[in-house]
């Protein structure tokens, strides 16, 4: 019997202590494995995963909010193989191969308004990063070179790269790669659970939370802002949706001051939210779409960013180019696999499948208001956050050594051991998010509400 066969029939790992000592985890503390590993995960069956000890995990994150299709979808590994034995790279870089072509086709026929050009990435944070450089060019290129700030919302996530962090509006990513790119303002976002004003009103809420994107205007000089980025509903802090009246507001105020708006769809975009585009949803049309992940369900990375024609218009004249590219953006596999997505979406129904049963996955998981814990359930479609509180009445929250203990110290770690793959997030105030495959119905939505109510009731018990 080899060592590996040995560890898996007792219960361990076969991966053992190793699984770090070469391998450099994303956003980890890394002194947590010195020990015990980290989970190995090796497989995944529609909207269940399986570690290297043959344990089952409801997958209630979607991978990270990626995998609408589900796990192990054969059409779409197929789609990969075929494309890679008949051309397995090459750059669009003055080039150009079909699978791109046909994206292209595909993602602007989709898009909202004039939005026709695509321009390819490998993924979410180099699209924020391409469409920032492509409002300064663009700014540039139409006589107005001053135009090259930009404004996004306190606690919003956009991405890692030097640019996309500058847009991000979480201090504590921020701090240790400074000083970062000059010109990123904030503006308030939109949880009205702990709105400064109008928490009772959602339109009064969101008309006021779009004047401050007009006051941030008029108080860096409109000549000097070149674009707004803002989520159809922002991931960190959980789950925040736009209050009523809220992007027509924004979109009134980005066109009185010649800005441009861009939609940051790098989660809600493909079905998430029940449309290929979240914008749809919420009846706006942006100058821009950044989107990424749910395109090809994960199972190949690729990233793009979606401009209106008047964006377009200055790079089409005389010697004007867009200097800026990605080596694998619009890699040949990426593309099929999308395009193969996308059918599968469409040939499933996944966006219809939301818009049916988001009602009842929000009143699922809303049974969890009756525990004590849970201040506050939000979102849309298939994408959720459970804050959590000391006291609901007051709406008091936990101090930062008090979510340090409650969601690295218990929370993550007990979900998952019960059979829960999510998120226990304190980017913000301490939340749980949820967003699973877009295949999942009343069973899985019931699976986590059951599991979710067994752990927070302990969790309560602990404080």
């Amino acid at each position: 019997m080899t060592t590996t066969e040995q560890d898996v029939t007792s219960g361990g790992s076969p991966f053992g202590r190793d699984a770090t000592d070469n391998l450099w985890l994303h956003f980890s503390r890394m002194s947590a494995y010195a020990d015990a590993p980290p989970p190995v995960i090796v497989r995944g069956e529609g909207a269940r995963i399986y570690d290297d000890r043959g344990k089952s995990y409801l997958d209630g994150l979607a991978g990270l909010f990626v995998v609408q299709a589900g796990h192990g979808r054969k059409v779409l590994a197929e789609a990969a193989a075929t494309q890679a034995e008949q051309l397995a790279f090459f750059p669009i870089w003055s080039y150009a191969h079909p699978a791109a072509i046909e994206l292209s086709h595909r993602l602007a026929a989709a898009a909202p308004g004039d939005l026709n050009r695509v321009f390819f990435t490998t993924g979410g944070g180099e699209a924020v990063e391409t469409a920032w450089k492509a409002a300064k060019q663009y700014f540039k290129l139409v006589g107005k070179p001053m135009k090259t700030k930009v404004i996004s919302r306190a606690v919003a996530y956009h991405g890692t790269t030097q640019g996309a962090l500058s847009i991000t509006g979480l201090p504590a990513l921020k701090d240790v790669f400074e000083p970062l790119v000059p010109g990123a303002f904030r503006v308030p976002n939109t949880n009205i659970y702990r709105a400064p004003v109008f928490g009772d009103d959602p339109k009064a809420f969101g008309r006021w939370a779009a004047d401050q994107i007009e006051q941030q205007i008029l108080f860096e000089g409109p000549d000097t802002v070149a674009a707004v980025f803002l989520e159809p509903v922002q991931n960190a802090g959980g789950c925040f949706p736009p209050p009523p009246g809220y992007f027509e507001r924004v979109r009134e105020i980005c066109d009185r001051y010649d800005v441009l708006l861009v939609s940051d769809e790098v989660i809600c975009a493909f079905g998430r939210l029940g449309t290929t585009f979240a914008c749809e949803k919420f009846g706006y049309v942006p100058d821009m779409i950044t989107c990424a992940k749910g395109m090809t369900s994960g199972y190949s990375p690729i990233g793009a960013m979606i401009a209106s024609d008047r964006v377009m218009e200055p790079f089409l004249q005389g010697t004007a180019s867009f200097p800026h590219g990605y080596t694998f953006g619009g890699h040949p596999v990426s593309s099929a696999v999308a395009l193969a997505n996308l059918d599968l979406m469409e040939a499933e129904g996944l966006n219809g499948h939301v818009l049916e049963t988001e009602g009842a996955f929000r009143a699922t998981l809303e049974k969890l208001l009756d525990l004590p814990i849970v201040g506050d359930v939000r979102g849309d479609g298939f994408f959720y956050g459970i804050e959590l509180v000391k006291d609901k009445a007051t709406k008091e929250t936990f101090d930062d050594a008090e979510s340090e203990r409650l969601l690295r110290g218990f929370l993550s770690t007990a979900l998952f051991d019960a059979g829960l793959y999510c998120r226990a997030d304190d980017r913000g105030d301490p939340v749980v998010q949820l967003a699973p495959p877009l295949i999942c119905g009343q069973a899985e939505f019931d699976e986590m509400e059951q599991i979710l109510r067994s752990v927070l009731t302990e969790a309560w018990s602990r404080l």
